[in-house]
């Protein structure tokens, strides 16, 4: 991976694919969001994972720029995109999966316990009835254990909660997407103290996936820099987190861990893009509905989280 492509606001980035799946990386450094394209070398089938559209919140416009980044990688590579897979509902940016489902087509699909997550933040934005809480704005819920394909890759999908409760982490071949449980070993974890999110949980889930394969590729969502790294990476291994994770190496108990992330995440204020991006991805990417005057809005909940 070069440098120039790292440090781009958006740039793309190919791993080797020693295992079949093919990953291309879009990189948002505003958000410090990955998104991953995986692919199925063998069929040229395709899933685009944690999508990121572009918003200004000074002026509330929305621009596409990284997902146009995304449809002309797709569109250059020769794939065919079958599903748009969400780890989560994210706090930190909003996603394009409408908009790249609407020029690339593909299902969206994320965890069944989004249903959680929409009746709490339904609460907290006082959404009214028109704001469905089944789930209905996703094409597809996914099950912890259910299997599926990519092409003629296995894939299976893991409930991992404790970030949040909908979590999900995506394993195609042994290539895993884990969303924000972890972060690369220098910088470990993800935090728990939004609404739903729990220490003692999240300690578990990472469990579940460090019992992957030691060889196991691991694509993180996000990366911020960890102190001493000059560089955006994105990319490690189970092997790797397992034994050099800072927060969650071996010997740390589940008390240690709770205590340490439970301090650490008192100290940290709420992410630059909560409000917009939750109120937007608990819709499965949709802007609210248009109000009489035809401007969609979004709402400013104060002193509520």
């Amino acid at each position: 991976m070069t440098d120039r492509a790292l440090k781009a606001a958006c740039g793309i980035v190919e791993a080797a694919a020693p295992s079949g799946v093919r990953v291309h990386t879009v990189f948002d450094e505003a958000t410090f969001t990955a998104t991953h394209i995986a692919s199925d070398p063998a069929t040229g089938k395709a899933a685009i994972i944690d999508s990121v559209l572009d918003f200004d919140p000074a002026s509330g416009r929305t621009s596409t720029d990284c997902a146009d980044q995304v449809i002309a990688y797709v569109e250059a590579a020769g794939l065919t995109v079958e599903m748009h897979l969400e780890t989560h509902v994210h706090a930190d940016h909003l996603s394009a999966a409408p908009y790249l489902q609407e020029h690339l087509g593909g299902t969206l699909a994320i965890g069944r316990d989004i249903l959680t997550v929409q009746s709490v933040f339904g609460k907290i934005f006082n959404e009214g009835p028109a704001f469905a809480r089944d789930g209905s704005q996703f094409d597809h819920l996914l099950e912890d254990g259910e299997r599926f394909r990519l092409g003629s890759l296995d894939a299976i999908a893991l409930h991992v909660p404790g970030h949040t409760p909908a979590d999900m982490a995506y394993v195609i071949g042994d290539t895993a997407f884990i969303g924000d449980t972890l972060f690369m070993p220098d910088y470990g974890t993800a935090r728990v103290d939004f609404p739903g999110g729990d220490a003692r949980t999240l300690y578990r889930s990472i469990y579940r996936l460090l019992a992957l394969p030691d060889q196991t590729r691991v694509f993180l969502c996000h990366d911020y820099k960890a102190p001493g790294r000059d560089r955006f990476v994105w990319e490690t291994t189970i092997g790797q987190e397992r034994r050099d994770n800072v927060h969650i190496h071996p010997g740390i108990t589940e008390d240690a861990f709770a205590a340490m992330r439970e301090a650490r995440d008192a100290t940290l204020g709420m992410p630059r893009l909560i409000l917009p991006s939750i109120q937007i991805n608990m819709r499965g990417g949709h802007l609210p509905e248009p109000e009489d005057n035809g401007t969609r809005y979004l709402k400013l909940p104060l002193n509520s989280l």
